[in-house]
């Protein structure tokens, strides 16, 4: 209960802050609307002989105008430019219009109301100075012929003695559209007498705050049907986490109804999260001009699944088509018999990290695509980019562990230092490969305990198990009456008599190499036996065939230095 008090005041005090931003709407309107497109810079595009550009009336397009690729004589602007143009002379006709910063706005409203008393109509920063509002259904768009075949399309307002300009039908767009200037000028004229009229009723004091009442209503409706599934969230939780305790008798039922719980769990969980996306798109909503961007978000749960599948199936391609190849490298005909062991070890190896590379990647390019298509970044301007990107060489100089780790984890990979499951030795660290990462390796030590050393530490390694393994044995002998002769006479009969023995014989890479007298010191004299076998079986044939060398000498009497000699 007191998690979900908790959540229902944090869902309270977004709708506190949601409620305060929506009836602050008027104001972000008036600043927002001044700039030429509401969603983002006019952008344009190339489309076979013509340069076309959008034209928006509340951020919604409405129409598009074109410009001459390739102008056959003088200059033309561009279409970009045109269509910046015309959005900055229909905003004229229903956006509030603020040069003035608000402390300017106020001190105009001061002076003129309480000391000079002047017309409003006058007043630059609250007032009309263009003479270009007033009610909706006054505002006619009327055509008027120009030089060269061209058509203006201009806006007649009451007490405004000059109409505004709007726009000039050009040639270059009645071809675009396949038709005069005079039949694209009746369509346009239309078009954009319906679409002002409509801006300007909605710009009206009365329709704003229609919108901020039904919004704030939506969004009261939001935050009850969110706190009730967030509630359904904890008690389907709760539900699970007391499911999930030890139980005597596992009931094919109880387990089916366990993941039904799990099923409604997960997506009233995502629930919750559409149903915030959803109060905050219609909070942008409420914003004239920002429609788009609140479907955009709103369509943007579509868009990341749609991106996520796509990235999927190609990392699922893409892992498969790994596999194929480290199969048919592992099974070359060309590998010699006693390679192909070691062939295997690197093949899951190689798999193993592969497979988290292009894990990784596609969570890299996944979560790119989810940035770039978020309303408003796509025409985000290259400075901002070029800024972004120095950030993160910053971050990679924070972070340059992590990459020096990542450069080390790829060169063990491909020069194959050492892959899982084999006996190494880091520093004075010494256990069996658990886990070859990308950043870490993780060795497994005698005592059992996991531990975890970052890649760029592995700079010199002792692999006792690659493709094949040996020991050493030392066989001590005392100083004064070491009875050389026979000695190494004993050891090459128990050698030949080991190597012959069935459970060693396949084990045994080379028979027992008898060295002879390694290192001769006060305390003994040392025989050494070289001992080189199948990886990882070199232990065990150590403590073999010395416990074959050691009854067969105490048969023979043939004594060995004395460990208090050895110790002291």
């Amino acid at each position: 209960m007191n998690r979900i008090r908790r959540s229902i005041r944090s869902l309270l005090a977004v709708a506190a802050l949601l409620t305060t931003v929506l009836f602050s709407t008027p104001l972000l309107a008036n600043e927002v609307s001044t700039a030429p497109n509401s969603i983002g810079e006019v952008s344009s595009q190339h489309t076979g002989s013509f340069e076309v550009a959008p034209v928006r009336i509340l951020g919604v397009p409405a129409l598009v105008v074109a410009s001459p690729e390739l102008p056959s004589s003088g200059s033309v602007v561009s279409a970009q430019r045109r269509a910046e143009v015309i959005e900055g002379n229909l905003n004229l006709l229903y956006a509030n219009q603020s040069l003035c910063t608000q402390a300017e706005q106020l001190s105009e409203t001061i002076l003129e109301r309480l000391v000079l008393g002047g017309p409003r109509e006058q007043q630059l920063c609250s007032g009309d100075p263009w003479a270009v509002h007033g009610s909706a259904d006054q505002l006619v768009v009327e055509r008027v012929t120009g030089p060269a075949g061209s058509v203006l399309l201009q806006a007649r307002l009451p007490g405004r003695a000059v109409p505004l300009p709007l726009l000039t039908v050009t040639a270059a767009d009645g071809q675009l559209h396949g038709l005069t200037p005079k039949q694209l000028a009746n369509q346009w004229q239309s078009l954009l007498q319906r679409r002002l009229r409509h801006a300007r009723r909605t710009m009206q004091p009365d329709q704003l705050g229609l919108r901020i009442r039904v919004t704030v209503a939506v969004e009261l409706l939001l935050l009850l049907t969110t706190a009730l599934t967030l509630q359904l969230w904890n008690r389907l939780r709760r539900q699970l986490s007391e499911r999930r305790t030890p139980q005597p008798q596992r009931d094919p039922r109880a387990q089916q109804f366990t993941a039904w719980l799990l099923a409604a769990s997960r997506i009233s969980f995502v629930l919750v999260l559409l149903q915030g996306l959803a109060m905050v798109g219609f909070a942008v909503a409420a914003i004239p001009g920002r429609i788009p961007l609140a479907l955009g978000l709103l369509l943007q749960p579509l868009d990341i699944l749609t991106k996520a599948a796509a990235v999927a199936a190609v990392v699922l391609a893409l892992r498969l088509l790994l596999r194929l190849l480290l199969r048919q490298w592992r099974s070359s005909p060309n590998v010699p018999a006693e390679l192909q062991a070691r062939r295997q070890q690197r093949y899951l190896n190689l798999l193993q990290a592969g497979q988290r590379l292009l894990s990784m990647g596609g969570v890299v390019v996944l979560l790119a695509l989810v940035i770039s298509g978020i309303p408003g970044l796509a025409t985000t301007p290259v400075a901002s980019w070029l800024a972004g990107g120095a950030v993160l060489g910053a971050l990679a100089l924070v972070f340059q562990g992590l990459l020096r780790d990542f450069a080390a984890g790829v060169v063990v990979l491909i020069e194959d230092h050492y892959a899982v499951g084999d006996w190494v030795q880091v520093d004075a660290l010494e256990g069996t490969v658990e886990d070859v990462g990308i950043l870490t390796t993780a060795l497994r030590a005698v005592d059992q305990r996991v531990v975890v050393i970052p890649n760029s530490r592995c700079e010199q390694v002792v692999n006792h198990t690659r493709i094949r393994s040996g020991v050493e044995l030392m066989v001590p002998l005392p100083p004064r009456s070491p009875q050389l002769e026979r000695v190494l006479s004993v050891l090459a009969e128990e050698c030949v008599l080991f190597a012959a023995k069935p459970e060693w014989k396949d084990l045994l890479l080379e028979p027992p190499l008898i060295r002879g007298v390694r290192r001769i010191t006060p305390l003994a004299v040392e025989l050494s036996v070289l001992l080189i076998t199948r990886t990882g079986a070199q232990w065990a044939a150590e403590l073999a065939l010395l416990t074959q060398i050691v009854a067969r000498m105490e048969r023979e009497a043939l004594p060995l230095a004395q460990a208090e000699a050895m110790t002291s």
